[in-house]
């Protein structure tokens, strides 16, 4: 689905705005992400490894609607996944509903800083492939922290909300900003990158999920102590290639040193990369840490013609585009 136009946002005098003008209910999407380029270096004294990747956010969202409890203290953070979800039932009962959501601390996040919060309810709405390597938990942490700022008027700009992503995980700046980017550092350090023309991918899900440290751990194992150093840039070749919005020219270069530890605990993924290219993907990659495919396909009608090819094969398959919008505000009342 491609990017569309923010919904219809309620004026004050809406009777589902409170006393101060604030909404009692907003809703936020923000888009899952893959990786067309992922370079892992050593494992560093912080636990974490150094990366530098190129960020790709796609039309595939996230959505969190946030419900204010007036009367309630902003310690009193609920969530509940939507019944409108479309991942299988069986995946979204082992989301987490507690305060190891990333949502929920990302609604604690901005309560902290706001003058007069409440309580909030945040409704998830999951569309990103859980455990996928796509983004999906930071994606929904990047919509609650847009939303509960409107929701409690706490005025918090673009770059303060992104610093308080960066405490939730690498993944939660990027998904506020969106589009294309750069990122460096654990992958927090982000410059947007120049792509003004969309690119279309499919996206293979898989009924399993990989843990994004279990996935770091195997590839330190794999390596054993061979590591690269520490990535400084992504190659250039890529940015030009999607400054120019040239899917052939970008093809070559797509890279995730993550790939082979994916594949090393799924080793089911093989079949899925060779069944895209035996149906013309012009590149095929493991998105992040994996177990999502993403497939870059040369325009709109290749990417739809192969998305159909690979589900008349059995693999549960999307046509997608990016860049899109980061998080964005698409509905008050």
């Amino acid at each position: 689905m491609p990017p569309g136009p923010p919904g219809i946002i309620q004026g004050p005098d809406s009777p589902d705005y409170d006393w101060a003008g604030r909404p009692r209910h907003v809703r936020v999407r923000a888009p899952g992400k893959i990786n067309a380029s992922f370079r892992v270096g050593p494992l560093r004294e912080d636990g974490y490894h150094s990366v530098a990747s190129t960020y790709l956010a796609v039309s595939l969202y996230e959505e969190v609607q946030a419900t204010a409890k007036p009367g309630t203290p902003a310690q009193d953070v609920t969530v509940s996944v939507s019944p409108n979800s479309s991942l299988a039932p069986e995946l979204l009962a082992g989301i987490p509903l507690d305060g190891s959501n990333l949502a929920v601390r990302a609604a604690q996040l901005v309560a902290d800083i706001s003058e007069n919060p409440c309580g909030v309810h945040l409704e998830i709405t999951k569309h990103v492939p859980i455990a996928g390597g796509m983004g999906g938990g930071s994606a929904d942490a990047a919509a609650t922290l847009v939303a509960c700022d409107a929701l409690w008027h706490a005025g918090l700009s673009r770059e303060e909300l992104s610093h308080l992503g960066s405490e939730l995980g690498a993944d939660v700046p990027f998904a506020l900003l969106g589009g294309a980017a750069v990122g460096l550092g654990v992958g927090d350090k982000l410059t947007a990158a120049l792509a003004p023309e969309p690119m279309h991918w499919v996206l293979v899900q898989s009924p399993l999920g990989l843990s994004t440290p279990v996935v770091y751990g195997a590839l330190d194992t794999l390596r054993k102590g061979a590591e690269p150093a520490a990535p400084e840039q992504v190659d250039p070749r890529i940015l030009a290639a999607l400054r120019a919005g040239d899917a052939a020219r970008l093809a070559p270069f797509l890279v995730n040193d993550l790939q082979s530890a994916a594949l090393h605990l799924a080793p089911a993924l093989h079949h899925t990369l060779q069944a895209g290219r035996d149906r013309g993907a012009l590149a095929v990659l493991v998105s992040g840490s994996g177990p999502t495919v993403a497939m870059l396909a040369l325009d709109a009608e290749h990417a739809a013609e192969l998305a159909a090819g690979l589900a008349d094969a059995g693999h549960h398959a999307l046509a997608v585009q990016g860049p899109v919008h980061g998080a964005q505000r698409i509905f008050d009342a």
